[in-house]
């Protein structure tokens, strides 16, 4: 798919990954909405980035999501690519993992993004096709230790993604998973720890992989959108 004139929403766009894909793509000449919760953040990034709009949104709550979308729509009068990059990561045993951390990040991970794709479908039918991008992770390829709660929600996004790839591609929607490994963000700042792991990293016992830059996953979303291959794993 091409970038250029396309009309794509980031969520999570306010760090991270989702902030180097948003900046990479209005480059492209995107034109690119953003959604978090940080309204401060996602309106300072609007200036920054000609023809962008910031969509204040709490993924975890379903009417938010829609509006997310409906608000798209009626500024941009379409939507080409939508990106679900929000996530939250979860750190610990399964034999002592906090369900109600376990359901809020499940929450977001994967129901956040079906909710999502519920409602950008039926205008991608309308106008003729486009392209869902969900922001999975290599741990859900792998079983580390204290990563298994966190991975679930991967491995579900995968199954739900791939699959909705088969349901979408006589409507011309391509659904498509990137793979990122471990990232330089504040995304393991910011995820829920059970209270022996506070000061743990995911995979602290087994040898660090290669760290990557937002940036550098940002250019790998690029190369996805470019060549609409099922999945790519950093």
């Amino acid at each position: 798919m091409e970038i250029k004139d396309s009309v794509v929403i980031i969520t999570g766009a306010s760090q991270g990954i989702g902030l180097a894909a948003a900046k990479l793509l209005a480059s492209k000449g995107a034109k690119v909405a953003l959604a978090a919760r940080s309204q401060d953040a996602l309106e300072k990034l609007e200036k920054e980035l000609p023809g962008s709009l910031a969509v204040p949104t709490d993924l975890r709550k379903e009417g938010a999501v829609a509006r997310m979308i409906q608000k798209t729509i009626d500024h941009y009068g379409r939507i080409d690519i939508l990106i679900n990059n929000a996530g939250q990561g979860l750190y610990g045993p399964v034999a002592s993992v906090d369900l109600n951390q376990y359901r809020d990040v499940l929450e977001l991970n994967v129901v956040s993004v079906i909710a999502a794709m519920q409602a950008v479908i039926p205008h991608m039918r309308q106008q003729g096709g486009g392209m869902i991008l969900n922001v999975s992770s290599r741990v859900s390829k792998n079983y580390f230790p204290n990563l298994g709660a966190y991975a679930s929600t991967k491995y579900a996004l995968n199954a739900l993604s791939l699959t909705a790839r088969e349901e979408l591609r006589k409507d011309n929607i391509v659904v498509s998973i990137l793979l990122p490994k471990m990232t330089a963000t504040n995304f393991g700042k910011n995820a829920f720890r059970t209270e022996a792991f506070q000061n743990a990293r995911p995979g602290d016992a087994r040898p660090q992989p290669q760290v990557d830059t937002a940036e550098d996953v940002a250019q790998k979303i690029a190369e996805l959108i470019q060549s609409e291959a099922p999945e790519l794993d950093l």
